[in-house]
């Protein structure tokens, strides 16, 4: 996927809410729908996260080194229990998710 142009500095970051079921049939609406935002500093709000499955959590990885690699704030905040036991499952650590750029942080 090509580069994005960046907005101009000091614009707000996009918040998303993730919702409460991230199953395998989640993965592809969930990619396409970080896809729209790139560019942009994201805030991901992961507290209504009740499944969270291994695909959706290999979305938000790659997203995750995406923005950092475009040189963008991404950030998932919140972590439910649920999102918290399928990252101790799988041996990953909350922070994984903070790749912090001017978003005030």
């Amino acid at each position: 996927m090509p580069k994005r142009s960046n907005p101009p500095k000091g614009a707000a970051a996009v918040k998303l809410r993730l919702d409460p079921i991230l199953d395998i049939k989640a993965s592809a609406p969930l990619y396409a729908l970080l896809s729209r935002h790139r560019g942009r500093d994201l805030v991901i709000d992961a507290s209504a996260v009740e499944r969270f499955g291994g695909q959706c959590l290999q979305v938000l990885l790659a997203a995750r080194a995406r923005w950092a690699a475009d040189q963008r704030g991404f950030l998932v905040e919140g972590f439910s229990p649920g999102v918290i036991a399928t990252l101790e499952l799988m041996g990953i650590e909350p922070t994984a998710f903070d790749h912090r750029r001017e978003m005030g942080a």
